[in-house]
């Protein structure tokens, strides 16, 4: 028994090194919660064939990059989404909300899709921070860290 207990007091120091830069981000997404965090550039009105880009937010880009060189990222995240039958914005939010210690590893395939999809497709970032996955993901990983540990003290 003790073996378990060390064991996962060793876990949640890793989930907890993992998850705590990330978590700073939380209060943007709460404070943008619906917005896409991104804008259309289409240029200016003399070029009709220009081509329309988004523009990121500054934080969103910031919470992106930190994500994708953190730990978290799981090249495999499609296999979760197929293990678990994920297809929709509901599903996810469904699956997020009942996730515990031992979904750590959905969560993490959540956020791969959104953070290491959105390098090929541009609107998965936007969509992900309109339709509240990413401040879902953190907090639930966040509640985890804090129901088998202690409070995290977020800067």
């Amino acid at each position: 028994m003790e073996q378990n207990a060390e064991y996962r007091q060793r876990q949640m120091q890793e989930y907890k090194r993992e998850v705590m830069p990330l978590l700073k981000y939380i209060p943007w997404f709460e404070k943008n919660a619906g917005q896409a965090g991104s804008t259309l550039y289409q240029g200016d009105e003399k070029d009709a064939n220009a081509l329309s880009f988004p523009v990121y937010d500054p934080a969103l880009m910031s919470f992106v990059k930190e994500a994708a060189g953190s730990p978290l990222m799981d090249r495999n995240y499609r296999y979760v989404y197929t293990r678990g039958r994920i297809r929709s914005h509901e599903d996810e939010r469904r699956v997020i909300a009942a996730a515990e210690l031992k979904d750590w590893d959905v969560l993490r395939g959540i956020l791969s899709r959104y953070v290491l999809g959105g390098r090929t497709k541009g609107n998965l970032w936007s969509e992900a921070a309109k339709e509240g996955i990413f401040l879902m993901v953190l907090k639930q990983m966040q509640k985890i860290i804090e129901f088998w540990d202690k409070p995290l003290e977020i800067r």
